[in-house]
């Protein structure tokens, strides 16, 4: 899969409104990502559009056209959450 991180970089507030700078040390912190493309062998329904919540630890970075994106293997992904919903469903699943 490729996704792309949000504009989540920078300086970050808390729910108290304390801000975090950018330089701050968040371990073992997942992070939400959109899905831009999806391969033709991914064996869950994902697409564009998606969003994915994995681990930056773990991550291969590539730059297409000048804009920096991220390659997610499937294993790698921890949860996705979709606009897409069916009668049903939340449209999060893990």
């Amino acid at each position: 899969m490729l996704v792309k991180l949000g504009d989540a970089e920078g300086e970050r507030r808390s729910s108290g409104g304390i801000v975090i700078p950018a330089t701050a040390q968040m371990s073992k912190r997942l992070a939400w990502a959109e899905v831009v493309g999806v391969g033709p062998n991914v064996r869950f329904a994902r697409a564009p559009g998606d969003q994915v919540l994995f681990n930056p630890e773990d991550l291969y970075e590539v730059e297409v056209r000048g804009d920096d994106y991220i390659i997610l293997r499937e294993r790698d992904v921890h949860a996705v959450a979709s606009t897409r919903i069916d009668d049903g469903s939340t449209g999060l699943y893990l």
